[in-house]
């Protein structure tokens, strides 16, 4: 998590740079739009059969076959992904304004031919992908997170460098460039602990093996579920290039992209490890121990993540302005921004959930039920967004995927609750209620607390830091007091870790 954490603050400065030299202006949405539409791709079709096909099968491999065949297996998976991902990539590069005209409805004609130039120039990106993805499943089925964890940090290096040094000359095209040449140096920094680990990638394609066939077979179910959120973002952004002359596509990928650090460095964090540990659970055929992981990660991350969607939405504005705000960067830009933020915080709980329970469906190799979940919540996601973006604009679209992403999670839930005893009994609802309690108590005392403390402090980044270190260290401490008077497990857990530890 301290590894992703570094990649997650050095994607904030990127995106901070990205804000100060592009704003919210034709330039920045087109290129939102044009490194958009290769990672839908990418995440549509083969991150599935990644994380969710190969991850399990290559456990299988290694808990029953040993480690030569399960390397001979991946050895096969990965050529086919580098063949599909070339192909896909070459169709790409050719038919770059077909893909723009689905993905945005920009009312400017020459935003929608730079978004097309640039598609051409970024989506070599699901061919680097597709190979550094691969290369990561691998690890992470032997328990080796730390490479993994440093793609972030890789790639963001490489554009800030960029930012700082060659920008000035080469411009949008130049930061096009940079991206590719990111997602390229995170391929090559998994490889040396492949090597030390006893891995040497030996071209092979046996689609007739028994590993090839289990991931032909689960990909078609699980393809689908893991489709809603890359979809999802691809709506919203759609409806969002009719916003304020396009400048909604901005303002939904800044706050998404601060939604993910603040979100993804922990929930993701946590489903990368226990992930590799349910297939082995499964493959063992140890249930309970299953059972008993899911229970306890759902309820730790719970309780922090709820609190952390209460504060956001409560400091969203003075947080915009304060990574974001500046250069190009103005009032208008700040607010649109933290509307959408603040809105797209409110499904946290849910991204939490659906981003733990799927990994529970894909461990067992069952796609049925997520497919469903995820159809149902992208069927909402775009109801709503005809319903609201109108009325609402920004806040709308983020509005509709928070609830969106909240539908899949309790879709997932549902059938897992009817197993047995149920994945969460009583006293863990009421838990979990305890727990909501004290984040919304908490969050509209922070909310009172920022709005009592703006005019006191100083102008500028300072009085922004100061006022959001203030409602930060406020919000926890009585977030955590609220739990521990309401008898929150996870708190009273905590208070005993410490009294162990002295």
């Amino acid at each position: 998590m301290a590894v992703t954490l570094i990649g997650k603050v050095l994607g904030l400065y990127r995106d901070r740079l990205l804000a100060v030299h592009y704003s919210t202006g034709a330039a920045a949405n087109a290129f939102f739009t044009a490194s958009r539409i290769p990672r839908v791709f990418f995440d549509a079709v083969f991150a599935s059969a990644i994380a969710a096909c190969f991850i399990p099968v290559f456990s299988e491999y290694l808990e029953k076959k040993g480690k030569q065949e399960a390397f001979r297996f991946a050895s096969s998976f990965i050529t086919a992904i580098v063949l599909l991902t070339g192909a896909l990539t070459l169709a790409g590069m050719a038919f770059p304004q077909p893909l723009v005209a689905l993905f945005a409805d920009y009312g400017q004609p020459q935003t929608t031919a730079l978004a097309a130039s640039l598609t051409r120039v970024m989506f070599p990106t699901v061919l680097f992908s597709g190979a550094a993805f691969s290369l990561v499943g691998v690890l992470q089925a032997q328990d080796h997170f730390t490479a993994p964890a440093l793609m972030s940090a890789a790639s963001n290096g490489v554009v800030i460098l960029y930012f700082l040094t060659l920008d000035h000359k080469l411009g949008i095209y130049g930061l096009a460039g940079a991206y590719l040449l990111g997602w390229l140096v995170q391929g090559l920094i998994q490889v040396p602990p492949l090597v030390k680990l006893g891995y040497r990638y030996r071209p092979s394609l046996d689609l007739s093996s028994p590993g090839m066939r289990q991931v032909m077979a689960l990909m078609g179910p699980v393809m689908v579920s893991t489709w809603v959120q890359p979809i999802n973002q691809a709506i919203n952004a759609r409806f969002g290039s009719r916003l304020y002359e396009g400048a909604g596509v901005s303002a939904l990928e800044y706050s998404s992209n601060l939604y993910l650090v603040i979100a993804g460095t922990f929930i993701l964090s946590i489903t990368n490890v226990i992930f590799p540990r349910l297939s082995r659970l499964t493959a063992g055929g140890k249930e309970g121990e299953f059972q008993d992981t899911i229970r306890q990660t759902l309820g730790v991350s719970l309780f922090f993540v709820l609190p952390m969607s209460a504060g956001l939405m409560a400091v969203a504005r003075p947080l915009i302005s304060l990574i974001y705000g500046g250069g190009m960067f103005d009032a208008f830009s700040t607010q649109i921004t933290a509307s959408a933020l603040s809105w797209m915080a409110l499904g946290m709980g849910g991204y939490a959930l659906q981003n733990i329970l799927s990994r529970a469906y894909f461990a067992r190799q069952q796609g049925r039920v997520p497919l469903i979940a995820g159809g149902a919540s992208i069927l909402v996601n775009t109801a709503l967004c005809w319903a609201l973006a109108g009325r609402f604009s920004v806040a709308g679209l983020a509005l509709s995927s928070a609830v969106s992403s909240t539908v899949y999670a309790l879709l997932l839930l549902l059938p897992l609750q009817r197993e047995g005893g149920g994945l969460l009994g009583a006293g863990e609802l009421v838990n979990l209620c305890k727990t909501a309690l004290a984040s919304a108590v908490m969050g509209l005392c922070v909310r009172a607390v920022l709005g009592a403390a703006s005019p006191l402090l100083p102008a500028g980044k300072l009085g922004e830091l100061a006022c959001l270190a203030l409602c930060t260290g406020l919000g926890a401490a009585l977030y955590f007091a609220l739990a521990l008077l309401l008898r929150v497990d996870e708190a009273r857990m905590a208070v005993s870790l410490v009294k162990k530890k002295k």
